[in-house]
């Protein structure tokens, strides 16, 4: 149950992402994915800061951070 859960938050991650970032976007299918892998960079970032989350919101605030830096460091390299 918990990584569909996580699925579910990385996706709405993605796709939240690709609305804060207009221009930098891969698609609605292609934001999903960057939710996703988002999320893994989101969590990995926030415990290497330090910072931790707490509920259903601090982990989709973490999932969009992550995503937003994914799709900024992706438009950096297709560029």
């Amino acid at each position: 149950m918990h990584i569909i859960i996580f699925l579910i938050i990385g996706l709405l991650a993605g796709w939240l992402a690709g609305k804060i970032m207009k221009g930098k976007g891969f698609g609605l299918v292609g934001n999903l994915i960057i939710g996703v892998i988002g999320a893994l960079l989101g969590g990995f970032l926030f415990r290497l800061l330090g910072i931790s989350t707490a509920g259903l919101l601090g982990s989709i605030f973490m999932a969009v951070i992550g995503a937003i830096v994914l799709l900024y460091l992706i438009g950096l390299v297709k560029k």
